[in-house]
């Protein structure tokens, strides 16, 4: 805000209470601190941290890594040995307790108590091997998961990378659309002074105003982007909404390009799905191992103590209980397995072979992909090359036609479109290095290492 003050008024000046204008003073004081607060310059690297940080993807695939660990701790809880102890009371009533046997027959009592205490131990000594397949089995998962998280990773710093670039692209275009609105608006100065030198006519005018229109349109359009841009940018990073970022400058683009097979070798030592797909196979021979499995016999050993009390005293005296001990030995074999198992073995094949074919899929698509990416860095580069030649160009052709235009030689339509050409290649320069950085971030990623 700008006060300005008429010195035809210092007398109403005076006038005004002194208070009035200290709560002014820092009424405009706190504004433009708030407005300070909400503008922030961040680099590429403190965006990629914060937007890890604060991923709400990242922490759910955090939470599924803890959910394959826990299960792989159940798996290992099954291998302990399983224990019960249990207590129970019966009271009998026996309204018929004659039972006729020759001459005197038998004569029960009318109700009868009975106390009954059970404490067992058991343990699996043999099962054929299935704890420790389904041990392995949850182990793989894990590192699937862990492999998943790193993905995500990847995604979500790729993610941020774009928007970061598209952030800059728009800021830099808006420089430059400012640059020529200066530019432009000393044109039209200077037009308008020829105008009422005669020099020129009002065709010459109009056509600058015309010009200027037209920047202002894209302006307009560049404004709206930065918003959007801003705004999802301000949602990857967790900052509050009304955050104005700004990017002062990137890496320039210059990053020589080794040869491709390099790149590939890269991917596949490095990209996640290539290791996931290979524990995905182990986690296959492991089920096949763990159905197998199950045509084995079993063997389990067990310890177990009663007690036994047919008082009605519930407080145990010697002579009215007894507490026989148990040890067993138990071997099983469910032999039907045998014939029942052949499909299922059959499937679990099928889905092995089905993960190799799977890898070999992604192996193409990884060649095609990182091919791809580094033919488009490639390309960017070289637009770049061009691009600076081209503002050379333009640049030398816009001060021809000034120095044309300032000597009447060419007409404003001339030296307009020498401007449009100028401002043009600006941009374009601007968005081909940024284009070419983040075509660089594209190729790392695909090769596996974009953070590593």
């Amino acid at each position: 805000m700008n006060i300005q003050f008429n010195t035809s008024h210092k007398l109403h000046l005076c006038k005004i209470p002194v208070l009035a204008v200290a709560l002014s003073l820092l009424l405009m004081s706190l504004i433009s601190n708030r407005a300070s607060a909400q503008d922030r310059t961040i680099t590429l690297d403190e965006a990629v941290k914060l937007g890890i940080a604060n991923s709400k993807v990242l922490k759910l695939s955090q939470s599924k890594i803890d959910e394959a660990v826990s299960q792989y701790n159940q798996v290992r809880d099954n291998v302990l040995p399983t224990g019960s102890v249990s207590f129970a009371y019966n009271r009998a009533e026996i309204p018929y307790n004659h039972l006729a046997f020759g001459e005197n027959g038998i004569n029960l009592p009318k109700s009868a108590n009975a106390y009954l205490g059970i404490a067992s131990l058991n343990e699996t000594i043999f099962a054929g091997g299935k704890f420790k397949y389904a041990q392995e089995s949850n182990k793989l998962l894990i590192s699937i998961s862990r492999l998943d998280a790193d993905k995500d990773r990847d995604q979500i710093t790729y993610q941020i990378i774009n928007a970061y670039y598209n952030l800059y692209k728009v800021l830099q275009s808006q420089k430059v659309v400012k640059q020529n609105l200066e530019t432009i608006d000393a044109q039209i100065h200077q037009s308008q002074r020829f105008f009422e030198q005669g020099l020129v006519t009002k065709n010459d005018v109009l056509q600058f105003q015309l010009q200027r229109s037209n920047v202002e349109l894209t302006g307009i359009d560049l404004e709206n982007n930065r918003k959007v841009i801003n705004y999802d940018l301000n949602i990857l990073l967790g900052l509050p909404e009304s955050t104005q970022l700004n990017i002062n400058q990137i890496t320039e683009a210059n990053r020589e390009l080794g040869a491709m097979n390099n790149y590939i070798d890269t991917a596949l030592n490095y990209r996640q799905e290539l290791k996931q797909l290979d524990l995905r196979g182990k986690y296959a021979e492991t089920n096949i191992k763990t159905i197998n499995a199950n045509t084995k016999p079993t063997l389990a050993a067990s310890v177990g103590g009663y007690y036994v009390d047919a008082s009605g005293n519930p407080i145990p005296k010697i002579g009215n209980f007894i507490t026989p001990v148990t040890l067993g030995l138990t071997a099983s074999w469910k032999f039907s397995s045998l014939w029942t198992n052949k499909n299922k073995i059959s499937e679990a094949r099928i889905q092995r072979d089905e993960v190799e074919i799977n890898k070999g899929i992604t192996l193409d698509n990884i060649r095609n992909e990182v091919n791809q990416n580094y033919h488009a860095y490639q390309t960017a580069l070289d637009k770049i090359r061009l691009l600076q030649t081209s503002i050379e160009q333009a640049g030398e052709n816009n001060n021809i036609l000034a120095s044309k235009y300032k000597s009447n030689i060419a007409s404003a339509t001339d030296r307009a479109d020498a401007e449009t050409l100028l401002y043009q290649a600006q941009i374009n320069l601007e968005l081909a290095k940024a284009d070419a950085g983040l075509a660089y971030y594209t190729l790392l990623k695909s090769t596996g290492k974009l953070n590593k």
